[in-house]
């Protein structure tokens, strides 16, 4: 017990890496499994424990970790046509993002990704899936900065590629995943030159990787199960459900 509590950052007891690692495997099953959910449940569940500091770099790393996994694991599926533009927007919001002096309040940020959510699952936008390349890396600029400060934009990422895979499941959960494998990496390329000290907390994120990359292996075969209508009814109320949460998130911190 010494040795892992010497392994882990100071302040962090050795059952909350425990309980960390455990619940990597089955967030990461959840998103392989659905498309969405496992990346705002981490991040939940790490803000019990994890220092404000530390919580988005930290997340960060864990979710780059998640979605490398799922993106190799699920490779075969990967739609790069639609995956590209948001990579190369995601590459100019991270650039913007570190250098964004002035930023919106956490909770208003919430407001409006919960908000956007809630549109994109349940209205029917005129024209979004014939959005152009160029109207996808716009969009990705956008997300690439809000995550730098709200670490939590998979579901609006999710509600925008549905739109673009409405019978394909298995290309919405592995394009997703290469998508957000770009602002993942991105995200703690930024951190780490502003001097976030991610080494201390090595140890714990590599673990909370492999199990990861654990549940992404057993979600992959639920999700080969699943009928398409099935999923599409689960993914909607997967969506839905964390929409409502960082709705109630935002107005509990505007309050």
């Amino acid at each position: 017990m010494e040795l892992i509590a010497a392994l882990l950052p100071e302040g962090l007891a050795p059952w909350v890496a425990g309980l960390l690692t455990l619940a990597s495997f089955f967030t990461s099953a959840l998103t392989a499994a659905f498309g969405v959910g496992g990346g705002i449940a981490m991040l939940t569940l790490m803000g019990l424990f994890v220092p404000v500091a530390s919580l988005i770099p930290v997340h960060g790393a864990v979710q780059l970790g998640s979605n490398t996994g799922r993106a190799w694991h699920q490779r075969a599926f990967v739609r790069m046509d639609i995956a590209a533009p948001f990579v190369v927007g995601s590459v100019v919001g991270a650039i913007g993002g570190a250098f964004l002096v002035v930023q919106l309040p956490d909770a208003l940020l919430k407001l409006i990704l919960g908000a956007f959510v809630l549109l994109l699952t349940w209205a029917k936008i005129p024209g979004i899936e014939r959005l152009s390349m160029l109207g996808l890396g716009l969009a990705s600029i956008v997300l690439a900065v809000a995550t730098m400060f709200v670490g939590a934009t998979g579901p609006l990422v999710s509600a925008i590629f549905a739109n673009f895979f409405q019978d394909d499941r298995k290309a919405l959960v592995a394009t997703h995943a290469v998508a957000m494998t770009a602002q993942h990496f991105l995200k703690i390329v930024v951190f780490g030159v502003a001097g976030f000290a991610f080494h201390t907390w090595l140890p714990l994120i590599a673990a909370m990787v492999l199990s990861g990359y654990l549940g992404t292996i057993y979600g992959t075969r639920l999700l080969e199960r699943l009928p398409e209508a099935a999923f599409r009814r689960w993914f909607r109320i997967g969506l839905t459900v964390l929409a409502l949460d960082l709705l109630r998130r935002g107005i509990s911190g505007l309050l």
